[in-house]
Order: structure tokens, then sequence, then C-alpha cells
């Protein structure tokens, strides 16, 4: 399951607020632990535009996108 959010800045730390839907639906508790992957859409954009391929670089992202939910 993916979730789009915001990174924002906190003193010297950078983080991000999870949706409610999303800490009601996983039942997320305070303390509790979680595992974060990291896909940064900028770097997705430049490694594909970069090569030279059959498909466009939105179709491969929509591709990837469907695979990932």
């Amino acid at each position: 399951m993916g979730t789009k959010v915001r990174v924002k800045q906190w003193g010297n730390s950078l983080g991000v607020i999870l949706p409610k839907e999303l800490v009601e639906k996983r039942d997320l508790k305070k303390g509790g632990e979680i595992l974060i992957e990291i896909v940064n859409p900028t770097q997705f954009n430049k490694i594909f535009g970069s090569l030279k391929l059959k498909r466009s670089t939105e179709e491969l992202m929509k591709i990837a996108r469907e695979g990932w939910k």
C-alpha cells in the first residue's frame, strides 16, 4: 500500500505525518514500529528519462505504480 505524504522539517530533522485513515486502517499506536520504504519520484524520472526504451517514461511509471498497489 502506498501513501503520498510531504516531508517537513522539524528542527534539524525531517519528518512525515501519517494520515488518520492510514493510522486507523493499520491500527498504529504510539510507540509502535513501522517499516518505511522511500521512493523518490524525482529520481525515478531521471533514471527512466536517461534510458532509450520502446515505451515512454509515463507508460513505464504507470506500470510500476500499478505493481506497487
